[in-house]
C-alpha cells in the first residue's frame, strides 16, 4: 500500500482553516482547499499494475513520516514560531555582518528550509523537491516551497492539517531567486570568503539564514554543501533557502552523517526512494486527477499490457523525427520485444480467419512528445499495416497524451497541468521506453517503480548506426546528473558477507558521467 494511502488511514480529519491574507493565491490557502481525491484513489488505479512488485515503505518510514507531519503543522506559516523565527529576518540587511544570529534560542526553535526551483519544468522541480524534502526529514527541518504561479494548484497538499507553501509577504520570497541573494547569502560564497580569511566574524554555525545553491552550474564552494563538516556546520542555522533542479539525494548515501538513518527509512530497497517520496509528496489536485481519471477510463483501462513512449527530441532540425523513427521502431519491436512487428508495405496480405476461441492480446500504446509526428506514424502503421506471421495474435491501439505543442512552455500554468497529467499516465503504464537524459522520463518510471528501456541518444543515431537502439534500466531511480564529484561511482560495491539486495551507487544507463541508486544481489 502506497505511503498516502496509509497515511490517510492512520491521520484522518483536517484542522479548522486559519487565515489566508498572506498566502500568493487564495486557491494556494490550506482554508479554500478541498478534500483531496487523488490521495484516496491513486492506489486503486495502481494496483491494477499486477505485473510487477514494488516494495512497500518501511514500518520506520512510515512512523517518521507520520512524526515529520506533526512537527510540521506546529510550524508551519500558519503558526506563531514561524512568526518568531521569521522576526530574525527582518533584520537581515546585504552585510554579512547582519547575518550573525542575535537570538540563539532560534537554533533549537523550528529550523526551516525553503526551496526555490532551479527552472520552470515541472519534472525537474518534482526530483528536487523530493531530494530538498528528504534533507529536510534527516536534518529535522520543515520544509517550505516558493512556488511561482505556473506550478500553483497542481498539487494537494502534502501534510495534512498544514501547509508547505511560503507565504506571499516572506521577507525573503522576491529576493531569494535573484543573482544577488547568492552573492550574498550563500554558503558557497561564505567558504570562498573564509578561504581567502576575508570575513572571520560570521561562521557557518551562527549564522541566522544561508543559501544553498545546487543547481547544475553550482562551483566547487557550492559543492562543500555534500560533505560531513559542512552538515555539522549547518545544524544550527534556522533558515536554509536551497535552489536546485536535480535529483540530488543519492549522494546522501554516500555520506556516513546520514548513513544510519537512510538505512532505517529505506533499509532493504533503494531502487523505490523517489517512488515512495513521489507517491507521497505529489498527489495531483482535484483538477489534474480528474483529467488522469477520464484518460485513463476510456482509453487505457481495458487493455492487458500499457505501454508508455516518452520521446524527447532537443533540436528537431538536428535530429528530425523520421531519422528516429526507426531506431525506436527497432527498440520497441526487435530488441526488447515490446510490440509485435507488422508485415512490410509489399508483402501481400493473407486473410486468415481465426477460430472464435482464440482471443487477441490487447495492448496500447501512449505516445507523449511535444513533437505529433511519432504519434501519428505509430497510429498509421499499428491500423493500416497487419501483424506480421509469428507474433502471434495482438491487437494494438495508439494513443497520445495532451502535449504536443511542438516546444516546452513550462512557464505556463495549463502546460504544466498538462505535463502533469501526462506524467501520471505514463506511470500507470505496464512498461515504459523513455528518452535519454529526460527528467519527465525520470519522474514517470520513478513514480511506476518500473526498470525503462532507455532509447538511444539521438545524437548516435547517425554516428553509431550499429549500437542497440535501447538499453534495460538496472533501476527505476533517476539519475543525479552532475554530482559534486568527490566520490566515483562504484558498480560494485562489495556484499560483505550479506545476502539479498546491497544499497549500490550506479553509473547512469543514458549519461555516464551521472548516478544513481540501485540494488545489488549477492
Amino acid at each position: 500500500m502506497a505511503v498516502a494511502s496509509l497515511l490517510l488511514i492512520i491521520i484522518g480529519s483536517r484542522r479548522t482553516p486559519r487565515s489566508c491574507r498572506n498566502f500568493p493565491l487564495e486557491r494556494s490557502c490550506p482554508s479554500s482547499e478541498q478534500t483531496c481525491v487523488s490521495r484516496e484513489k491513486l492506489q486503486s488505479f495502481s494496483s491494477r499494475n499486477s505485473n510487477h512488485h514494488i516494495s512497500p515503505p518501511s514500518p520506520y518510514l512510515l512512523s517518521r513520516l507520520l512524526e515529520y507531519e506533526q512537527h510540521h503543522k506546529r510550524c508551519d506559516p500558519l503558526s506563531k514560531p514561524f512568526d518568531r523565527t521569521s522576526q530574525e529576518l527582518v533584520r537581515v540587511k546585504n552585510s554579512p555582518d547582519s547575518l550573525v544570529r542575535k537570538n540563539e534560542d532560534l537554533a533549537q526553535d523550528c529550523r526551516y528550509i525553503v526551496f526555490t526551483p532551479g527552472n520552470d519544468e515541472l519534472a525537474t522541480t518534482m526530483l528536487s523537491l523530493s531530494s530538498s524534502f528528504l534533507y529536510a526529514l534527516l536534518t529535522d527541518r520543515v520544509l517550505l516551497v516558493d512556488f511561482d504561479p505556473s506550478m500553483i494548484g497542481l498539487f494537494c497538499e502534502p501534510f495534512r492539517k498544514s501547509t508547505w507553501l511560503l507565504p506571499g509577504e516572506f521577507t525573503f520570497r522576491d529576493r531569494a531567486r535573484s543573482a544577488e541573494f547568492r552573492q550574498v547569502f550563500s554558503l558557497g560564497h561564505l567558504m570562498r570568503k573564509q578561504n581567502q580569511k576575508q570575513d572571520q566574524k560570521l561562521q557557518a554555525d551562527t549564522a541566522s539564514l544561508l543559501f544553498l545553491y545546487l543547481s547544475m552550474d553550482y562551483d566547487d564552494h557550492d559543492k562543500l554543501f555534500y560533505r560531513d563538516e559542512t552538515q555539522e556546520l549547518l545544524k544550527n542555522v534556522p533558515w536554509l533557502v536551497l535552489r536546485s533542479e536535480q535529483y540530488f539525494l543519492p549522494y546522501f548515501f554516500l555520506l556516513p552523517c546520514f548513513r544510519t538513518e537512510l538505512d532505517k527509512l529505506f533499509p532493504d530497497d533503494k531502487e523505490t526512494v523517489f517512488h515512495h517520496l513521489g507517491r507521497y509528496l505529489f498527489n495531483p489536485s482535484n483538477q489534474a486527477w480528474g483529467a488522469i481519471a477520464r484518460f485513463y477510463d476510456d482509453y487505457l483501462v481495458k487493455a492487458e499490457q500499457r505501454v508508455g513512449l516518452e520521446i524527447k527530441v532537443g533540436n528537431p532540425y538536428e535530429t528530425p523525427p523520421y531519422l528516429m523513427l526507426p531506431h525506436i521502431l527497432k527498440c520497441i519491436q526487435e530488441e526488447s520485444k515490446i510490440l509485435p512487428r507488422l508485415q512490410q508495405n509489399n508483402t501481400t496480405t493473407r486473410i486468415t480467419i481465426l477460430p472464435s476461441f482464440r482471443r487477441k492480446t490487447s495492448k496500447v500504446i501512449l505516445v507523449e512528445s511535444l513533437l505529433p509526428e511519432f504519434y501519428s506514424e505509430l497510429k498509421n502503421m499499428y491500423s493500416t499495416r497487419p501483424i506480421a506471421d509469428g507474433e502471434g495474435s495482438v491487437s494494438v491501439r495508439v494513443y497520445r497524451t495532451s502535449s504536443h505543442e511542438g516546444m516546452q512552455k513550462s512557464d505556463r500554468n495549463y502546460h504544466n497541468m498538462k505535463a502533469l497529467v501526462d506524467v501520471y499516465l505514463l506511470s500507470m503504464c505496464d512498461v515504459l521506453v523513455i528518452s535519454p537524459f529526460s527528467t519527465f522520463g525520470y519522474v514517470a518510471s520513478g513514480l511506476a517503480g518500473l526498470n525503462p528501456w532507455f532509447l538511444k541518444n539521438p545524437g548516435d543515431y547517425e554516428t553509431k548506426p550499429l549500437e542497440p537502439a535501447c538499453r534495460r534500466a538496472v533501476s527505476p531511480e533517476p539519475c543525479f546528473l552532475f554530482h559534486p564529484g568527490e566520490y566515483v561511482p562504484n558498480a560494485v560495491h562489495h556484499c560483505r558477507g550479506r545476502l539479498g539486495p546491497v544499497p549500490v551507487i550506479l553509473y547512469c544507463e543514458d549519461f555516464v558521467f551521472g548516478f544513481k541508486l540501485g540494488n545489488l544481489k549477492c
